[in-house]
């Protein structure tokens, strides 16, 4: 194959997307990426991220060689079984001309085989067509030529007919791809094409039939971190460089040897470099730390912020967020650096990992433990909201949020039962909220960033006691790091986007299908979530667009104000009930969050109006007409608001403590 011919991929991709022991399409061919055992190391670059690495028991990670000067990464042709579309005679390919990958009959390409059979364990083999067409019958010796044929009557497996030579009666593929249909054909044989040295599994796991390019082919189990203080810094990057010689170096001998080693390099200090040092090798002494540990480092350092330098990888600024977000926002941070390393750590066939409570097995990357696991680094920005933790706490606590969690978690059995997998836990209602908010900022964030969607990447911490998500550049590609993500943070213009993403929120182009549906989506693990509203790319969602529930961000039509936003704006208590719901009814999130504001810090303030429209028509959010008091929108130009005032009108800014000194409340 000539060098301009050879398939193509971004090197983030053959962590991400191709992953090892994933299926390549390259035009009418198909490849399987081999482990990491056939991989010349050489050609592979270090990507360090100390802590990542310890947490998944490895020494480094290595990006994907370029393949720009030399070296590349390796495939092998997979699935075996081809077939010519001329004559339709099915084969393994060097079966036919091998190396001009044609027919010898035809003088036609050969195609790979559409089917593939797969089991949980990760092992997958070809189709079983021998077997299937002999069912029942023992094969006889002699020459089989199978042929696979399409009536053409329609696309239906009932259409597609396997054949042989021998005489055997012809049976078409329909009820193939069925759980069980496999069983009494063929057991899993325990392969894994993507080690070519290593030799079969023993495997007690059914085998499945799939579509070769169908997305449960390959679910790669794909871990990330973010570099924080004080691997984030120059001085871990010294240490990382330089880790094979102090790492045996006593402590007491680095005053000596640090001030020469580091002279003339910008960012380095001596104390910077032992400290980090000291930490190294404390974390490679002690106790792995688990994914929720490093998110919650994360979650640490993404509050209290850094500020090191020009040669610091982390850079995050808490900046202030406008009155209008009270109650809904506790911090905002400007994030103007950040890097990302993501590894690949296994992956898993015909069912994704449930959660990390359920101990899948994963297929491993190569045939022995590996030193070291494939990974990608990305450098880029983005932006860091926490939440009101004691509003959140309040919020999940309530009737809603246990009903909306209840119907994931029954969604959750149904699909336990139907596979007969063990019973998954269940996201908590304020990973439910905090996930669907994150997807709707995303999405109006990425209309005025200057980044496409597929772009921009969420980070959820929802734990207990966490209450926030980062929205940040998550592509190495042709939109880089423009800076146009950091700058919303904003105060005036990011509260523009909350209320503008909330505010869309309430409503989808599907309703009422969306909202009323149920559990939908991947195996009806969403429930008001669609493409019209919360879906994403899959490079934007680190959880596969599941779990999301867009009522979950407003409540439902009849009661908005019930989801998260209103509960954070303190739309609960009396702000849900009688004469104020009736009032605002048709209000808009933002206005519904601060008519609940209002209501729980100032509870003799009467029921406001919305909508009313005075001086020609001018149309007012929330007013006492019978007090001349209304509250001003962003959308008010300073000469209505100057006009109503010349009527007798008191206009105030959406803020609380404004608006009762000018009702003259207490």
């Amino acid at each position: 194959m000539a060098t301009s011919e050879r398939p193509k991929a971004r090197q983030s991709q053959l962590v991400t997307t191709y992953g090892i022991g994933s299926l390549f399409p390259a035009g009418d061919q198909s490849f399987m990426i081999c482990g990491i055992d056939e991989w010349d190391e050489k050609w592979s670059p270090t990507v360090e991220e100390p802590r990542l690495a310890r947490s998944l028991g490895v020494h480094s990670f290595r990006a994907p060689a370029t393949g720009k000067r030399s070296g590349d990464v390796p495939v092998v042709r997979f699935p075996v079984y081809h077939y010519c579309p001329g004559c339709r005679r099915l084969d393994r390919f060097w079966k036919f001309d091998a190396k001009k990958m044609q027919c010898p009959d035809c003088v036609r390409d050969i195609a790979p085989s559409r089917f593939v059979a797969c089991c949980e364990n990760g092992h997958i083999e070809d189709f079983p067509y021998f077997q299937w067409v002999h069912r029942g019958t023992a094969a006889a010796g002699g020459e089989h030529r199978m042929k696979l044929e399409a009536k053409g009557a329609s696309s239906s497996l009932a259409d597609v007919v396997v054949s042989c030579s021998c005489g055997v009666k012809p049976y078409n593929l329909d009820g193939s791809f069925s759980r069980g249909a496999l069983a009494e054909i063929k057991r899993c044989g325990g392969k894994r094409p993507w080690l070519p040295a290593a030799p079969d599994e023993q495997c007690d796991k059914q085998l499945r039939a799939l579509q070769r390019g169908s997305s449960n082919v390959w679910f790669g189990a794909v871990r990330s971190s973010i570099s924080i203080p004080p691997w984030s810094s120059p001085n871990s990057r010294f240490v990382t460089t330089h880790w094979g010689v102090l790492e045996h170096l006593p402590m007491e001998a680095l005053s000596a040897a640090l001030p020469q080693m580091i002279t003339g390099k910008p960012g380095l200090t001596v104390d910077g470099v032992t400290d980090v040092l000291r930490q190294r090798k404390g974390l490679d002494t002690g106790t792995p730390p688990s994914d929720k540990d490093l998110r919650e480092e994360e979650y640490r350092a993404l509050i209290d912020g850094n500020d090191g330098g020009a040669h610091d990888s982390f850079q995050c600024v808490r900046v202030e967020h406008d009155p209008r977000l009270s109650g809904l926002v506790a911090q905002v941070s400007k994030a103007t650096r950040l890097r990302e390393v993501r590894a690949l750590e296994g992956f898993s066939r015909v069912t994704p990992m449930p959660t990390d409570t359920t101990d899948p097995r994963l297929a491993r990357l190569s045939e022995n433990r590996p030193a070291w696991l494939p990974a990608t680094e990305v450098l880029g920005e983005g932006i860091f909201v926490r939440l009101d933790e004691d509003a959140v706490t309040r919020w999940e606590t309530g009737a809603f949020a246990k009903e909306r969690e209840a119907l994931l978690d029954e969604a959750l059995r149904r699909r336990a039962t139907e596979s007969g997998a063990p019973v998954a836990e269940g996201p908590s209602a304020r990973f439910l909220a905090i996930h669907s908010l994150a997807h709707a900022l995303l999405q109006e964030l990425s209309l005025d960033a200057g980044y496409p969607v597929g772009s921009l990447r969420e980070r959820i911490y929802a734990e207990p006691g966490q209450a926030g998500l980062l929205v940040y550049t998550a592509s190495s590609d042709a939109a880089g790091s423009l800076g146009g993500l950091a700058a919303l943070a904003d105060a005036e213009l990011f509260a523009d986007i909350v209320m503008a993403a909330t505010g869309r929120a309430q409503w989808c182009s599907h309703d009422p299908v969306c909202a009323e549906s149920g559990s939908s989506g991947s195996d009806g693990l969403n429930m008001a979530a669609c493409h019209a509203c919360l879906l994403l790319p899959e490079t934007s969602c680190e959880h596969r667009n599941i779990y999301l529930d867009r009522l979950s961000i407003v409540g439902p039509l009849e009661h908005l104000g019930s989801g998260i936003v209103g509960a954070l704006g303190g739309m609960t208590g009396d702000a849900g009930d009688g004469a104020w719901n009736g009032s605002l009814a048709n209000a808009t999130v933002a206005e519904a969050a601060l008519a609940g504001e209002i209501a729980r810090r100032l509870p003799d303030v009467p029921v406001p109006t919305l909508g009313d429209e005075v001086l020609d028509g001018i149309p007012l959010s929330l007013a006492w007409p019978d007090r001349k008091v209304a509250v001003t929108t962003p959308e008010m130009s300073e000469h209505t608001v100057r006009e109503l005032e010349s009527a007798g009108w008191t206009m105030v800014t959406p803020d609380v403590e404004r608006i009762g000194a000018a009702l003259g409340a207490t």
